[in-house]
């Protein structure tokens, strides 16, 4: 079988490293200052790829051979006496110095076939690592992915300096099952880790150990991913476990997973996901070195299968739903950690936007609604039901208590009592053995996704409570039918509005099917998005920046929202 290079992809990676890379050999004797070890790693397999590859302009540069050993040195001096590096947020972290080993076992691949102008590189990147092997078999780790960017540091070293007992720990960790659930997602759902950590990590490890159910974890991850891109190019995270659950992620990270799977596989929908990874150029520093270690890379990509639409995906385990047809694309989110766990914190799912909706280039961001409940923050679905039909149901119930006096038995005679947590705030008083009369607020969201946006209805059952549903929409367009609040803010009563972007548009029109009336732009305070007590104790917020539009009143209520998509290319717009 005949072998086709895609030369113009070679050539565009050499370009990205070479954008890195060139500026560094510029005054190549000079000190990097202020570089963490893991940029300073970076930019020595950079460097040395660039003195690898024919189609870099450092190819064969002495400056890139002395910038590389100007940056080993400044790497050496970083790494502690236990072989790990000095820096960063964690302290004495065998995975984020796995990171740095990751790169530096790479650059020693590039480095111990290049000849003996980079034989004194290759011998200090084999110190460097050798002197971090044992802290890395040895070492712990604090979040999933770390499991297996630690395996791929343990796999990398093995690779260069055999060692059976990195193979043996490596299998410990790999014996935990690698957390990835029955719909491809891993168990952080993170478009972050799985670009830049689980996957990579993962194909190094097939690659190294022959794993080929490593690869097919990957695989089944990339499949999932593909019902998970957005029309700007970008990849759904408002599920995210992880920091990038409030950011917008692009599919750029996911380029060489996708194309070296395309490859291997023949999947032509892996085709389709690698072009429009690669749709606005290339600037990676990090394929071209790819490209030479891992050659399959850079063979032609098969032909890419169209995308059908309308289509519909919904994840159970996530909680997430999206319709995308050629109008709209929508995103329905219940999958919140948040009720299940009663607090705001790292590693928990915690983003309150349960809807968003793109229409070309007019786009809404984030439906949210908060309430005053007992300062217990924003609406998070508890539960999410498919319907049929594109039709769903959130629903969540707020309790909040108020506590009796405690029995007889349970009085103590110096009223020093046990100091707990009763869910909102804690105190000396012993909750969990009162009785209590609870007060409940029950809100239940149903949504139609339809070819050409979302018909929703909102339920809140409860005490009179304020509440306000806050629209945000992404900036760059013009808003039309709401009255202005100021600061970027805007107020819809009972009616309709739109926002534009060129000749993309989203029309949103409200009703009223039972409750007070909806506020008015002079009620702005009452207009305003509460996070709740998590964040405001601690003077944060969650809150999201850009156009907003918001409609609030007192509950009990019962509202109707529609939202339709207009395209400038529909004929019916």
């Amino acid at each position: 079988m005949q072998i086709t290079l895609d030369r113009e992809f070679v050539r565009q990676t050499a370009r990205a490293a070479d954008r890195h890379a060139v500026p560094l050999t510029a005054r190549p004797d000079e000190e990097p200052a202020g570089v963490a070890h893991r940029g300073l790693a970076r930019r020595v397999k950079t460097l040395l790829a660039a003195y690898r590859s024919p189609d870099s302009a450092l190819h064969g540069s002495e400056r890139a051979v002395a910038a590389t050993t100007t940056h080993l040195a400044a790497l050496m001096a970083l790494q502690t006496p236990s072989g790990l590096f000095a820096g960063g947020d964690n302290v004495q972290s065998p995975p984020d110095s796995a990171f740095t080993i990751n790169d530096v076992c790479d650059a020693h691949v590039l480095a111990t076939g290049a000849g003996p102008e980079l034989h004194e590189a290759a011998a200090a990147l084999a110190e460097i690592a050798g002197a971090a092997a044992e802290s890395l078999r040895a070492g712990g780790v604090h979040t999933p992915n770390h499991r297996w960017e630690l395996c791929a540091a343990l796999a990398r070293l093995h690779r260069s300096f055999p060692d059976g007992r990195l193979l043996d720990r490596i299998d410990a960790w790999l014996a935990e099952g690698v957390d990835i659930d029955a719909e491809g997602l891993y168990s952080e759902r993170s478009a972050n880790y799985a670009a830049h950590v689980s996957n990579p990590s993962l194909l190094l490890l097939a690659d190294v150990l022959d794993r080929p159910d490593l690869r097919d974890a990957v695989e089944r991850n990339l499949t999932a991913t593909l019902d998970l891109i957005c029309p700007d190019g970008t990849v759904e995270t408002v599920h995210s476990r992880r920091q990038d659950q409030t950011h917008v992620f692009p599919l750029a990270p996911y380029l060489p997973h996708y194309r070296l799977l395309a490859i291997r596989t023949g999947r032509g929908d892996f085709s389709r996901a690698a072009r429009l990874a690669a749709a606005d150029g290339i600037d990676d520093p990090d394929l071209l070195a790819e490209t030479l270690l891992t050659p399959d890379l850079c063979h032609e990509l098969p032909a890419p299968t169209p995308q059908t639409l309308p289509r519909d995906r919904y994840f159970t385990t996530a909680r997430l739903a999206s319709h995308a047809s050629a109008t709209a694309h929508t995103v329905l989110y219940g999958g919140s950690d948040v009720p299940g766990h009663r607090r705001i914190r790292s590693g928990l799912a915690c983003n309150p936007t349960f809807l968003r909706l793109f229409a070309g280039d007019a786009v809404l961001d984030a439906v949210r609604l908060s309430r005053g409940f007992f300062d217990l923050g924003p609406f998070r679905a508890t539960d999410m039901t498919g319907l049929g039909d594109g039709r769903y149901r959130l629903a969540e119930t707020l309790t909040a208590a108020y506590y009796q006096p405690l029995p007889p038995a349970e009085r103590r005679t110096d009223g020093a009592y046990e100091m707990a947590d009763e869910g909102r705030f804690s105190a000396a008083m012993s909750f969990g053995r009162r009785p209590r009369d609870e007060v409940e607020l029950a809100t239940r969201v149903d949504v139609e996704l339809r070819d050409d946006g979302a018909d929703i209805r909102f339920d809140m059952a409860g005490p009179r409570v304020p509440w306000a549903l806050e629209l945000t929409f992404r900036p760059g367009g013009v808003v039309h039918g709401a009255e202005p609040l100021g600061e970027g803010r805007w107020c819809l009563g009972d009616g309709a509005m739109t926002y534009r972007v060129g000749e993309d548009e989203i029309r949103v029109e409200a009703g009223v099917h039972s409750g007070e009336p909806l506020a008015g732009p002079d009620q702005g305070d009452l207009l305003r998005y509460d996070p709740g007590q998590d964040y405001t104790l601690l003077r944060g917020t969650d809150a999201t920046t850009g156009p907003r539009v918001s409609l609030g009143g007192f509950g009990p209520h019962t509202l109707s929202l529609t939202l339709r998509a207009r395209r400038g290319g529909d004929p019916h717009a």
